[in-house]
């Protein structure tokens, strides 16, 4: 017997199942909160928002025909080097530079920037490695274990593809930005109101998912994937929440590190960067 490969109807069918279930989540998940009067900042509606991607990709991968054949739990370390260095950098690479510009505008200063601050960052960042690690294989178990290679084996467009799975998971988050999120650690990211801030955090995730996706793509692999999350959550947002960055008010939109112009375009180009390698790539095994 052949590798069963699942039909493009049901493809399509299970992706619409599990876009819907995901993004009912957060909203069923607060009307339990409602119901239960539970307004804690790890509510058990958090919890619903948080697992529910993870279960739907286990429930679709086992029982309704979609296999586990490109889920990418291999590594595929050999050969994939410099996409696992990539991926590791890439959050602080650009960071640094977004901040520098910030910096180089006036737009951006460091308060009490020191060796012993330095040393602080470096300690949260090690601290927080694994508890990111573990955190983020189950996040993206769901999206770069599922949303993206079932998005990107329907043979769209490939910036389509990134963008159908940039939009499901910028909008899984909206539950979290109203609901879950505590207003006081929002307001260390961002000047922006709520309502302000949600459409441009999906387009940030539009930008982040070109990235994520072209090195699955790349790899083969959602490892990378796992590791660029764990740097960005472990690295980019303790520069915010220990106030180790100060960026001036209403600026933000173009400086900002998370949610600024000039990280989303660069986060952009470097996506539009590794498509063009790995159709160089893959035109180079064609002619052998």
């Amino acid at each position: 017997m052949g590798i069963h490969f699942p039909s493009r109807k049901t493809t399509i069918r299970n992706l619409t199942i599990f876009t819907c279930i995901v993004l009912l989540s957060g909203w069923i998940g607060h009307g339990l909160d409602v119901l239960t009067g539970n307004q804690s900042a790890e509510s058990p509606g958090m919890l619903v928002w948080i697992v529910t991607p993870l279960l739907a990709t286990l429930l679709l991968r086992t029982f309704a025909g979609d296999g586990w054949r490109d889920f990418g739990i291999r590594p595929n370390l050999k050969g994939n080097a410099v996409w696992y260095l990539v991926a590791i950098l890439v959050f602080p690479v650009l960071t640094a530079l977004v901040l520098s510009i910030g910096a180089g505008l006036g737009m951006v200063t460091f308060p009490g920037f020191s060796t012993a601050s330095l040393l602080m960052i470096m300690q949260a960042f090690a601290l927080g490695l694994l508890p990111q690690f573990v955190k983020n294989i189950f996040e993206e178990t769901a999206w770069r274990g599922y949303l993206a290679p079932k998005v990107y084996s329907l043979g769209l467009n490939d910036y389509t593809g990134h963008v159908i799975v940039g939009l499901v998971w910028g909008a899984w988050h909206i539950p979290y930005y109203l609901f879950f999120l505590d207003r006081a650690i929002l307001k260390e990211f961002t000047t922006l109101s709520v309502a302000a801030f949600i459409p441009v955090a999906i387009v940030v995730t539009i930008a982040w998912a070109m990235v994520f996706g072209e090195i699955r793509l790349l790899t083969g692999s959602f490892w990378p994937a796992v590791l660029m999350h764990m740097v960005e959550d472990a690295f980019v947002n303790q520069l915010f929440t220990g106030n180790h960055i100060a960026i001036e008010p209403g600026t933000d939109w173009l400086v900002s590190p998370v949610n600024g112009l000039i990280g989303i375009s660069l986060f952009a180009a470097v996506g539009i960067g590794l498509r063009k390698l790995r159709r160089m790539k893959m035109a180079g095994m064609s002619e052998l």
